[in-house]
């Protein structure tokens, strides 16, 4: 037997629900419920029934009332009377108020120390609540129990945030942190969670300007300030002193992805489906929802993940293929880059091909309980490429289309939704409109139907009708039934009962003006989600009238809200805004608000990327300021994160903008793309950068690109399209006399002619670039330039000359603030005194390395420091903490892609293990560094391969197998003039291979 006071009054036997007769006899449960177990007196509930006005038949209704309850229950005993009144015998785990509370109560307790399972917990106790407690009774008696319950649904929800938030979920929940406030504000708990929420997601400024709009909110309602808990929240934020949550995740939890949209608000219905997705085998592993456009298939799977996403304990993943959009379709490829970066990988690790992703991604979430939610696909094709291949993952679909591919080849169950049931649709207007709702029960039936019964729509009107309180709902409905004959029909599928246009309409028409023409502006924008920023840049309006705009279109369900400060029509909305637009607004003003809002992104780019790469100012673009009501960026940490967010946006005005606008944005943040390894989307901005200088004739514009690509193409190895692009840059800077640039180009050339293994070329390119910046004066160039230069005469083992160099370089870069050549310098300070044998020095550099790569979020760096200390840790003998360094080097390495770090890191890692007496384990490692890149391997990290290759066979007793690797790496070290050939040639002369009964006790030459 289960009692539901949580929501309307029910009882429920055997999951089939009784049905109470009245309000009367709702009335009567809910008081012997709130007294569960007690004797409850006539007189309480004969006051409850009828108030004071009971009549003189009071006693004998009360009895008929008691004997129809009775007649639901399990047992007719459960209700009993004795001399002190009717007693209703209920255990604490029927009511599900009781379990409710046994549920917050567990959450609550295992907050601390175990959020994980205080997540669960916890969101087993909100999935009971189904609206306000007794949401069908009001009597005086039972309001005191309501309140409580509603207290303790707050404070489970502050408890379930907190957890999350320990759990690292901040992306996840800030969506929902922002309504609550939004329904909250002067819940001082709330505005705590969603401000640590948006500092731990990197928006430090948003999270001041929380704490701004909280303190608002407190001083004009109530005439009090904010709390010291509060104020001390604040403070630390503005110190940047906010601890993360918990310890360091370990190794194999350092990625656990949460992706999902916002759960759906007020969601209701699809009982059977729910039901049938809970009850999917094991077998099971893809589920397609299928259904017409917006039917609420999106709603359906967010909410039911949502529900279940404890069960996937290693994340969930989330693409919205925008396969019915105004928009091109996500591709396969780019969803699958978007889910590789999510698991861990860098850009540059993220493989070329489609199938070769495809099949990374399958071993990456293999063996991992991951929910993967593919929203809005439109074909198989687009499908087929995201799914997993084991059982252990569970995948779900949303499309218009049946997907009957994915059924036939991959068993997935398919779920064809339908419009909402009547009683349903019914219901979530009641939902929506309270007690109107009640008043007029035709009238909301008959503009269910009007609305086709669609959750969009639905939700859209009962907004309408909300906002017109003095006017019936059944002329509401008559009015939309007029505009519907007298409009077109947007229908997809040739399907009428998707007909929704006309309720788009009936919204539209009462916006305001201003309002009007930003919900158009919605459809002319090619992004995905966007901010009020660019709303306002678009708009040509304050920041704060766009905002009063959009919270506008948000309560009129015309623009969703993704997250929090985040804004996104449906893409049925995007598409109807951008019908008006063109009806509405001329070709002339469309095209200035798409320029105003490139002016926007470039301007605010750049002034990020003042922050990321303050040295490269003076050769950035000279753009228009983004206004005074752009963001403002406090730290190198904002300006990084405000282009993780805006990144999509800013590239995707380069498919639709000007030929200068696309040159500007890749002359821009071609540094932020390379330090944050987003290889696709450098390779594709700056290729369109490059077509469009040539449309345009520019040829610095064209030097400009041909120079970033091979920077990008260097990065990952594809040293023979570097070299033709820096060779086609050189030239170019040359016939158009940019000197400082052909500098840059020479030092980027000699970086990748060292790479491939001429340190003789290398050396003469990069005195000629040094020799070109000391003649313009330009200091601000030569750091990087030193640098490279330094790594040549290390290579040639001319340390005392190589260090000079580096402390220059260091000095020069400290001074502009060029953190990335700051952090290879001192990466390579480490190296040095490594080689000369000084241990503590050499970990002093790499740990400073180390804390400079951190704060700039270089990952890659960040493994060359960590291996930097690993190596140093071997050379002071502690063998257990150098492997535990060089191992996570090894996977950032990995993760990175890119060969310049993964080489050394395998080579540092097996070395190690030599030293330590494992050769085995070196073999193996040394065996992985030589299959990283194709082609002939003349470079010195080959050759320090070769060499350990020797050393670990000699360690095995394995001597023709030793002096064969080792002559392999004398061959390359005489070739390079590298001091190593000496110390292997000395090997060689006394291995017993050469030799016999020669002392094979020989130190390994510094290679790792």
């Amino acid at each position: 037997m289960e009692f539901r006071v949580m929501g309307p009054v029910e009882v429920r036997c055997d999951d089939r629900a009784e049905v109470l007769s009245g309000r009367l006899q709702r009335t009567l449960l809910g008081v012997l419920l709130a007294r569960a177990n007690q004797p409850v007196p006539v007189d309480v509930l004969t006051d409850a029934l009828w108030g004071d006005q009971p009549g003189p038949r009071a006693p004998q209704k009360l009895q008929l009332h008691v004997h129809r309850l009775r007649g639901l229950l399990d047992t007719p005993d459960r209700l009993s009377f004795g001399e002190t009144g009717y007693r209703l015998r209920a255990g604490q785990d029927e009511v599900d108020a009781g379990r409710f509370d046994a549920l917050v109560k567990t959450g609550t307790a295992t907050s601390e120390r175990e959020p994980q399972r205080a997540i669960e917990s916890l969101r087993a106790a909100l999935a009971l609540w189904r609206g306000e407690p007794f949401a069908d009774v009001e009597v005086p008696v039972l309001a005191d129990w309501a309140r409580r319950l509603a207290e303790r649904r707050l404070t489970a929800v502050e408890a379930l945030y907190e957890a999350e938030l320990a759990c690292g979920l901040h992306e996840a929940v800030l969506g929902e942190l922002t309504d609550l406030v939004r329904e909250h504000p002067l819940r001082e708990r709330l505005h705590e969670l969603l401000m640590t929420g948006l500092y731990r997601a990197g928006r430090r400024s948003e999270a001041l300007e929380a704490y701004r709009a909280a303190r608002h909110a407190l001083v004009s309602e109530l005439g009090l300030e904010p709390g010291p808990e509060l104020r001390e929240l604040q403070r630390r934020i503005l110190a940047d002193d906010l601890p993360e949550p918990g310890p360091e995740p370990s190794a194999d939890r350092r990625d656990v992805p949460a992706q999902l949209p916002v759960d759906v608000r007020g969601f209701v219905g699809r009982e059977a489906e729910l039901a049938e997705l809970d009850g999917l085998p094991a077998t099971v592993v893809i589920t397609t929802l299928a259904g017409t456009a917006g039917v609420g298939k999106t709603a359906l799977a967010v909410h039911w993940a949502h529900r279940v996403r404890a069960r996937f304990t290693d994340g969930q993943l989330y693409v919205d293929l925008r396969g019915y959009g105004p928009d091109e379709p996500v591709s396969p490829a780019d969803a699958l880059a978007g889910f590789l970066r999510a698991l861990g990988l860098d850009g540059a690790a993220i493989p070329e091909d489609l199938d070769e992703r495809a099949a990374r991604f399958r071993t990456l979430v293999d063996q991992r309980r991951i929910l993967i939610l593919l929203d809005n696909a439109r074909t198989v094709d687009q499908v087929r490429p995201l799914l997993p291949a084991g059982s252990s993952c569970r995948t779900v679909v949303t499309s218009r289309d049946s997907l009957a591919g994915l059924v036939a080849r991959y068993g997935a169950h398919r779920i064809d939704l339908d419009r909402l049931p009547a009683a349903d649709a019914v219901e979530l207007l009641h939902d929506l409109l309270g007690a109107r709702a009640d008043a007029e029960p035709e009238a909301v039936g008959a503009l269910a139907e009007r609305c086709a019964r669609l959750p969009l729509a639905l939700r859209i009107a009962a907004e309408l009708v909300r906002s017109r309180p003095g006017q019936a709902i059944r002329e509401l409905a008559g009015e939309l039934a007029d505009r519907q004959d007298a409009l077109d029909l947007l229908a997809a599928d040739d399907d009428p009962h998707t007909a929704v246009r006309a309720v788009f309409s009936w919204s539209y028409q009462r916006l305001d003006p201003a309002v009007a023409r930003l919900f158009r502006l919605l459809g002319v924008h090619h992004g995905h989600d966007v901010d009020a920023h660019a709303m306002a840049a678009m708009a040509g309006s304050g920041l704060r009238e766009t905002r009063r705009a959009l919270d506008v279109l948000v309560r009129a369900h015309l623009v969703d809200q993704p997250s929090a400060g985040r804004y996104q029509p449906h893409d049925l909305l995007r598409a109807y805004a951008a019908e008006l637009a063109e009806a509405t607004d001329d070709a002339t003003g469309r095209a200035a608000a798409l320029t105003r809002l490139c002016d926007y992104y470039v301007g605010t780019a750049s002034a990020a990327m003042d922050l990321i790469a303050p040295h490269e100012a003076k050769r950035r673009p000279k753009v228009a300021s983004p206004g005074s009501e752009s963001p403002v960026f406090g730290s190198y940490d904002a300006a990084f994160g405000w282009l993780d967010r805006e990144r999509a946006n800013l590239l995707a005005t380069t498919q639709h903008g000007e030929p200068d606008h696309v040159v500007n944005v890749s002359d821009t943040v071609w540094r932020y793309l390379h330090i944050g390894g987003y290889r696709d989307d450098a390779f594709a901005l700056h290729t369109r950068a490059l077509h469009a200088a040539q449309a345009l004739g520019d040829l610095a514009a064209e030097a400009n690109a041909r120079r970033v690509l091979g920077v990008a193409a260097h990065r990952v190895g594809l040293n023979v399209q570097a070299i033709d692009h820096l060779e086609r840059a050189l030239a170019l800077y040359q016939q158009v006399g940019d000197q400082s640039l052909l500098a840059v180009t020479l030092s980027n050339l000699g970086a990748v002619t060292r790479r491939h293994g001429n340190l003789s070329d290398a050396a003469d390119l990069i005195r000629r670039a040094l020799a070109l910046h000391e003649e313009l004066g330009d200091k601000s160039q030569q750091a990087a330039a030193t640098n490279n230069y330094a790594l040549i005469l290390h290579a040639l083992g001319r340390y005392d000359e190589a260090f000079g160099l580096l402390e220059q370089s260091l000095a020069i870069a400290r001074d502009n603030g060029d953190r990335n050549v700051e952090i290879t310098v001192l990466c390579g300070m480490s190296e040095i005194n490594t080689e000369l044998g000084r241990a503590h020095q050499a970990l002093d550099y790499a740990r400073l390395a180390l804390s400079v790569a951190q704060d700039a979020g270089h990952r890659p760096f960040q493994g060359t420091a960590i291996r930097m200390i690993g190596i140093a840790l071997r050379e002071g003998g502690e063998h257990e903490e150098a492997i535990s360094h060089l191992d996570t080097a090894l996977h950032i390495a990995r993760t990175a892609g890119d060969t310049a770090q993964l080489i050394p890191a395998l080579n540092g890692l097996a070395a190690t293990h030599t030293s330590a007496g494992n050769p085995a384990k070196a073999l193996s490692l040394y065996l992985e560094a030589l299959t990283v890149e194709d082609g002939p391997r003349i470079f010195l990290e080959n050759a320090h391969t070769y060499a350990g290759i020797g050393d670990a066979h000699a360690a095995l007793g394995e001597h023709d197998q030793a002096a064969e690797h080792w002559q392999r790496a004398l061959t390359i070290y005489r070739r390079l003039g590298t001091p190593q050939a000496d110390v292997v040639a000395a090997k060689l002369a006394v291995s017993p291979s050469s030799t016999d009964g020669a002392s094979r006790d020989c130190a390994p030459p510094r290679c790792g």
